[in-house]
């Protein structure tokens, strides 16, 4: 871990390198799927009690099959079979393999978007799913998406995160599916967790761990906070389209992220317009 990291200075304390085992649960697959959006990859989360011959696979991550098949090989080294797969989201780069990952491993696909499941089971907050021994904890978390879901391991005091929280940066609301309203409301109960009922690590869907779950929350609430009044300024100044904005609040941004920062500008200006604010 370098030296700023321990002092603080990177948000959420981020560990120096992607993939491999992050708590005593908890291993990353990382998918070979490198991009502007999806960081250094997916973050696939292969997840076992210490002693049980069963694991669970969170976010397959996209159609590749040497992807796939490093999940299931992980696995089988350790002794272990598949015997649930779970979605945080339906983004292709989460969920596209989902379907020839059942087929590989014979197991089910829950998700909160009866699209995405394979199988009659689905998933809602507030459950809890027993696997092995694993515990794993259902955490309504829309915002990104409508039906994004992050899953709370209480034995590591942690949380996947999916899109919702990143190991780097900050991720976008993607309007119209994503609503930022319900986005702060879920950073809200994220932060809760972590104040609360002692979660410390996040485990995102791209990037690295994080080990300080509370202060990443709230970095992104500030964030979030900060956004929007730029927002707000810059349509008080006379920049009316998303487009406009965008080219004023994000100038600083790489332009190959402005497709995706004008979806989170067009949710902040609908969040802004629904409060009264423009």
């Amino acid at each position: 871990m370098s030296a700023s990291s321990r002092s603080g200075a990177l948000p959420g304390d981020p560990a120096d390198t992607v993939g491999g085992a992050a708590t005593a649960r908890a291993l990353c697959l990382l998918a070979p799927n490198p991009s502007p959006m999806t960081l250094d990859g997916t973050n696939t989360w292969l997840l076992c009690e210490p002693g049980s011959e069963l694991a669970v696979v969170v976010d397959p991550g996209p159609l590749d099959e040497g992807h796939l098949r490093t999940v299931i090989d992980a696995a089988e080294r350790q002794g272990r079979r598949i015997a649930l797969t779970l979605l945080t989201h339906g983004h292709h780069d989460h969920a596209a393999g989902a379907a020839r990952f059942a087929e590989l491993t014979g197991t089910q696909v829950r998700a909160l978007d009866p699209a995405h499941r394979l199988g009659d089971e689905g998933l809602h907050g507030g459950q809890v799913i027993e696997v092995g021994g694993l515990e794993l904890r259902v955490v309504a978390t829309p915002g990104h998406t409508a039906d994004s879901l992050t899953f709370h391991l209480p034995a590591d005091g942690a949380i996947l995160t999916g899109d919702t929280v990143l190991g780097r940066g900050t991720t976008m609301v993607a309007h119209p599916d994503g609503v930022l309203g319900d986005y702060l409301d879920s950073l809200r109960r994220l932060r809760g967790l972590a104040a609360e009922h002692g979660v410390h690590t996040v485990l995102p869907g791209h990037g690295p761990v994080l080990a300080d779950a509370l202060g990443t929350v709230e970095y992104y609430l500030a964030h979030r906070a900060a956004r929007l009044a730029q927002v707000e300024t810059a349509v008080e100044a006379g920049y009316r389209t998303a487009e406009q904005v965008v080219a004023r609040v994000y100038a600083d941004v790489d332009k190959a992220l402005w497709p995706a920062a004008e979806l989170s500008v067009r949710a902040q200006l609908r969040y802004l317009e629904d409060h009264g604010l423009i």
